[in-house]
């Protein structure tokens, strides 16, 4: 972010230009208008255009010879704005919270997200099975670390950590859905019962059952 009376840089310039152009503009015009060389310029058009942020058209030819080349803001909006996906996960989750049974729905969503995650790594064995959740945690972020007796999962690392400050129960119930759900996807003969939130001040734990024997 620029300080207060920093001036523009020159590819923004470009792009102001663009942006108050009633009409394409041609590179030499583009220099022109900014006291730029056409080189300048047409380095500062090829970063922008491969951002999506500018289009490049061909202008109809008027006389004998090669078009043009013509720039402008394309008619969407700027793929490179500002994102705010923490704050829609804010939301999404206070609307599970405020649901008549939150860890449930949160639950089921998880399932649903895990069994998709899980979708083309099939596992037939016990190993097999947790070989790849172990994997698939991993790919998500959570870091996982096996324990010796294979009945606990260690989560060294929460991608959604500053959400369960808002709602453990909520974010919890949807790691917890994740893994269930991944491990239905697979057929496994085991599942993960329990998740208890940080059982070590740096670590969650999730417990694996064999089938049949889930409480």
């Amino acid at each position: 972010m620029k300080s207060q009376g920093e001036q523009p840089g020159r590819r923004e310039l470009v792009l102001h230009a663009l942006r108050d152009a009633r009409e394409p503009m041609r590179i030499a015009d583009l220099a022109q208008q900014l006291g730029l060389h056409a080189n300048t310029v047409r380095f500062h058009l090829a970063a922008l255009v491969a951002r999506g942020q500018v289009e490049q058209v061909v202008a109809q030819p008027q006389s004998p010879g090669r078009p043009p080349q013509l720039f402008r803001i394309p008619s969407r909006m700027d793929p490179t704005g500002p994102r705010q996906y923490r704050l829609l996960a804010e939301v999404l989750v206070d609307a599970l919270a405020a649901s008549p049974a939150p860890e449930e729905q949160a639950a089921d969503a998880g399932r649903a997200w895990g069994r998709r995650q899980a979708q083309g790594t099939p596992a037939n064995s016990d190993a097999g099975s947790l070989s790849r959740l172990i994997t698939l945690l991993d790919e998500v972020g959570f870091a996982p670390e096996l324990r010796a007796q294979q009945s606990q999962i260690a989560l060294r690392h929460c991608p959604f950590l500053e959400l369960t400050e808002r709602r453990t129960d909520v974010i919890c119930a949807i790691h917890l859905g994740f893994m269930q759900g991944a491990m239905d996807e697979w057929d496994a003969p085991a599942t993960v019962d329990q998740l208890t939130p940080f059982a070590e001040p740096d670590r969650c734990l999730a417990h694996l059952t064999p089938l049949g024997e889930t409480t």
